[in-house]
């Protein structure tokens, strides 16, 4: 297989069938605004566990642990601490996040996988706007 410069391509799915350049045009700033969008999931997805991790105690952590080690032994007391539950909601919500991250990237993929140029240009031209724009929002926590 090899890259082809056409504006005729499949991306993902029958419905999205391009077949003009205009078309081309508007599926190359979908694809590299999806590439955007990866890149500030994945600094979203950095700075909401560094937030989680920064709200809980240390003392707390450990404790967390030794509860976690108590009730898979088999102990009936429910622990009486949020922490642990309010943990398990960061968590949820981080798997969510790591989701929609993992979608959107097999979408790009595939979107590569056409082996289209223009698609390819719009992907690496995204990737590296997302950065551009995303990681200086990283240092400030």
């Amino acid at each position: 297989m090899h890259f082809i410069f056409s504006d005729k391509v499949t991306l993902l799915f029958d419905f999205w069938s391009v077949h003009s350049p205009a078309g081309m045009a508007l599926s190359v700033l979908v694809v590299l605004l999806l590439a955007v969008l990866y890149e500030g999931i994945k600094v979203g997805k950095a700075k909401l566990l560094h937030q989680t991790l920064a709200s809980l105690p240390t003392h707390n952590s450990q404790q967390i642990i030794l509860e976690a080690d108590q009730s898979s032994i088999g102990s009936a007391s429910p622990p009486t601490s949020r922490t642990p539950c309010r943990w398990l909601l960061c968590h949820f919500g981080q798997s969510l996040v790591h989701i929609l991250q993992v979608v959107i990237g097999y979408f790009i993929m595939l979107a590569v996988m056409s082996y289209n140029t223009w698609i390819f240009l719009g992907v690496v031209l995204g990737s590296a706007v997302g950065y551009y724009l995303a990681y200086p929002f990283l240092g400030v926590v």
